[in-house]
């Protein structure tokens, strides 16, 4: 009996698993770019970031398609996401601009939870592109 549910568990694992990620937010209108920036936490311009809730939005060329935004948790996890609204493809209006914890699109009016990444108005099938943060000491790095 117990190799019986050995084998069922083992073949639901194998079945369910795919060796392929293509269909992991393949988003047609943000390309996937290159990029590593470390914040450091002790400069006054990345202060706010030292408290949990609060955000910061850096809209540096090279940093993300349109810029990145990047949130405080709880100290020990920060998120990041790009700022470029995912759900048409980038151009002059496509920078999300902050308001609280929601990024606004002036071209279509798509606001997304910066905490979820998820689209909370307008019309899209995608959410905000997350980045990958790594705190380490009193810097942070976001990359791609």
């Amino acid at each position: 009996m117990k190799g019986f549910l050995f084998f069922n568990l083992l073949l639901v694992l194998l079945t369910g698993c795919s060796s392929s990620d293509d269909n992991l937010n393949n988003n047609p209108n943000l390309v996937n770019i290159n990029f590593g920036f470390n914040i450091n936490l002790d400069l006054p311009q990345y202060n706010q970031l030292n408290f949990p809730g609060n955000q910061i939005a850096i809209y540096n060329e090279g940093i993300g398609i349109k810029g990145v935004v990047i949130y405080n948790i709880n100290n020990d996890l920060f998120l990041a996401y790009e700022l470029s609204d995912p759900n048409h493809a980038p151009n002059d209006c496509s920078a999300m601009e902050m308001n609280g914890i929601e990024a606004t699109c002036s071209c279509e009016g798509n606001v997304y939870n910066i905490i979820s990444g998820e689209q909370v108005k307008g019309n899209g099938e995608y959410a905000m592109k997350p980045y990958r943060v790594e705190k380490r000491g009193n810097t942070i790095t976001i990359s791609n």
